[in-house]
């Protein structure tokens, strides 16, 4: 990826934008420790669709990085996670929506970001709580069913749906401030409609649905 002054300014910005989300918006999804919903990937994840997957990557390291030394009480082994999360989901969908600039690619890249990353998560969550626990393995084995599952597939599905409602916002925005130019992007071939903001919506009110139904409210 080719770096020139608007695009480190609008990275810059979209940084920023997500670090706040994650400093400042974090939501219990299920009754367990260290796990909190922030929706910093919406915005890495944007960051993905409009320069790529190595432009997701990096504002998932300045992000995660901001979080370690400011908010996170979790140190090097939550920047970790973040970075292997945030990664596995935005890269992921970046890179599918970056050869195939659609509505059916962008859904595509999603989707297998979702089960890309609650994956990876499972995977990484059996290798590391215990560590940051310091608990046996054989201790966090009955959680990854029933506590990572559910906490990983909600939220990385969320973050599709809010990033799915955004996207065509932002780059409209940008797009007008002259920080992107019409022809740096496909805009024709984007076709993002009502019909994705009203399945959007529907997506973010079913894992609004799920979160409260985990937590024990409905």
């Amino acid at each position: 990826m080719k770096l020139d002054t608007k695009k480190l300014c609008v990275l810059a910005m979209l940084s920023a934008l997500a670090f706040l989300l994650a400093a400042f918006v974090r939501v219990p999804v299920i009754p367990a420790p260290a796990l909190r919903y922030d929706p910093k990937d919406v915005i890495i994840v944007i960051a993905g669709f409009i320069y790529g997957p190595m432009a997701a990557f990096i504002v998932t390291v300045v992000v995660s990085f901001m979080q370690m030394i400011t908010v996170s009480a979790t140190g090097y082994i939550g920047f970790l996670m973040n970075v292997i999360a945030s990664t596995a989901f935005c890269c992921t969908a970046a890179l599918i929506y970056k050869k195939n600039r659609t509505v059916k690619g962008a859904l595509l890249g999603l989707i297998v970001g979702i089960i890309f990353a609650t994956a990876i998560m499972m995977l990484w969550n059996y290798i590391i709580t215990p560590i940051f626990l310091r608990i046996p393995r054989e201790a966090v084995v009955p959680l990854l069913l029933p506590t990572f599952l559910p906490f990983n597939l909600v939220s990385n599905t969320l973050n599709a749906a809010l990033a799915m409602l955004l996207y065509k916002q932002v780059k409209t925005i940008l797009q007008k401030t002259r920080l992107m130019p019409i022809s740096e992007d496909t805009g024709k071939k984007d076709g993002f409609n009502k019909g994705i903001i009203i399945a959007s919506l529907f997506v973010i009110l079913t894992c609004v649905l799920w979160v409260l139904i985990l937590r024990g409210v409905i």
